[in-house]
């Protein structure tokens, strides 16, 4: 997919005919973007609908909405921010239903680029240390990154403040798939042998207060081009963004912030998975 957009080559016809509804119930630009751009790319329409225009309003039920939106479109892309509320949704539509995200739970088509981003970058992910920081607790897409990566032969390295630190039950399931984990205070203290640094930003919409938010931000979770002097030549910094205050401007210039084309990846992926998931691949 990537080569043929790139090469300007037409795939306009892929999914012609085929119908995309995009349902997001909470805040989004490139998930939501490049799942449209994808179908658009392949021919296909877009029906978007938010929690602003939808029925919801009206008292609809998620499950009710989904079983009409389903009579009207052949995929649908649904974001909650209630954990469960994806897989909970999709046993009442009548086509595939694809994860757009929800809550603090798991975002699994970001954790699918992801790794396409490293082996784009670094060749492969076998061998890699890949090192989470900031907000791991409320961060879904660290979530589903770590459980994707038990597929792999990789090290797994976390950096956050102790009450924001990755779920036990997402560790618990990279310990059953036999990887290694290891918890540090700080970037510095963990980047000199790190092959990819996956930096979140601090989810400050999931806090009660934001006296609780500032409390927790320090300049040991905020990637400086300092910083950058101690990693290897050969690694790359990721970040699903948005980015807040967690990355410096200034590191942008870094050959190794892969976080841009990261994002165009995205809309490679998903124009690869909605393929499948409609029999056209």
């Amino acid at each position: 997919m990537r080569g043929a957009v790139k090469r300007e080559r037409l795939l306009d016809h892929v999914l012609k005919g085929k119908v995309l509804a995009t349902v997001f119930n909470e805040a989004s630009t490139r998930t939501i973007c490049s799942f449209q751009a994808a179908m658009h790319r392949l021919g296909g329409s877009v029906l978007s609908i938010d929690e602003r225009s939808s029925s919801s309003k009206k008292g609809e039920t998620l499950a009710d909405s989904v079983r009409v939106l389903s009579g009207y479109s052949d995929v649908i892309v649904l974001r909650h921010p209630q954990p469960g509320m994806v897989a909970a949704a999709s046993k009442h539509s009548r086509c595939p239903l694809i994860s757009g995200g929800d809550g603090d739970g798991e975002h699994p088509t970001q954790a699918l680029l992801d790794v396409f981003t490293i082996r784009e970058e670094l060749g492969t992910v076998n061998g890699m240390t890949v090192t989470m920081v900031g907000d791991l607790k409320h961060g879904r897409t660290v979530h589903s990154l770590a459980k994707l990566l038990t597929l792999y032969r990789v090290n797994l390295r976390y950096v956050a403040p102790d009450d924001l630190s990755m779920p036990q039950s997402v560790m618990d399931y990279v310990a059953r798939g036999g990887i290694p984990q290891t918890t540090f205070t700080s970037i510095e203290e963990a980047i000199a042998d790190t092959d990819v640094l996956y930096m979140t930003r601090w989810q400050k919409e999931r806090y009660q207060t934001t006296d609780q938010f500032d409390d927790l931000i320090t300049s040991n979770y905020t990637l400086t081009p300092h910083m950058m002097t101690r990693a290897k030549q050969r690694m790359v910094v990721m970040h699903p963004l948005p980015r807040n205050h967690e990355i410096e401007v200034s590191v942008d210039s870094d050959p190794r912030a892969a976080y841009f084309r990261q994002a165009e990846n995205g809309m490679f992926l998903r124009m690869a998975l909605l393929c499948m998931v409609l029999g056209k691949c």
